[in-house]
């Protein structure tokens, strides 16, 4: 199955969002910071709150659906796609996301060289599309790897429960 193109961005387009998206994960990054700087240890809040960011989408934002191929049109935009150099499969019950880039880890990796850090930052900014897929009854979310952990590609995996 191909997803729908809504409109054709320009590379120059994707580069000014991918700016946008490092911008945010450097806030992420300084505020967490300053979190653990404060004696707060970072698993006890962001992981929280990222979370009931991803479910305020899922119940708000994105379309209410249990077809795989309308929630990946909705979730995954053209944008957002080329942003995060996807590709998209879906096949009998599963859509398969694999992303090529991050701009999140990028952002991360110009103010740390820690490589735990970075891959706990990773996984808990996913706490966002696992609050998204919690909205879901009938999908379910497995992150299989990550850039942030050294794999070559991330690919997330929603399966469609019956």
């Amino acid at each position: 199955m191909t997803i729908k193109n809504e409109k054709s961005i320009k590379e120059e387009q994707v580069e000014e969002l991918r700016g946008h998206l490092e911008h945010r994960a450097t806030w992420f990054y300084f505020l967490v910071e300053e979190a653990c700087n404060h004696g707060l240890e970072m698993e006890d809040f962001a992981r929280t709150a990222i979370g009931k960011v991803g479910e305020f989408h899922g119940d708000n934002k994105l379309v209410d659906t249990d077809s795989l191929e309308e929630f990946a049109e909705n979730f995954l935009p053209e944008n957002v796609r080329k942003i995060f150099e996807m590709d998209v499969e879906i096949k009998e019950n599963q859509l398969i996301v694999d992303f090529h880039y991050c701009p999140l880890v990028a952002a991360w990796m110009k103010h740390t060289d820690d490589e735990d850090k970075i891959d706990v930052m990773c996984d808990i900014a996913m706490e966002g599309d696992r609050g998204i897929i919690s909205t879901y009854d009938k999908f379910n979310y497995d992150l299989q790897k990550t850039i942030a952990s050294g794999d070559e590609f991330c690919r997330l995996v929603i399966t469609k429960r019956e």
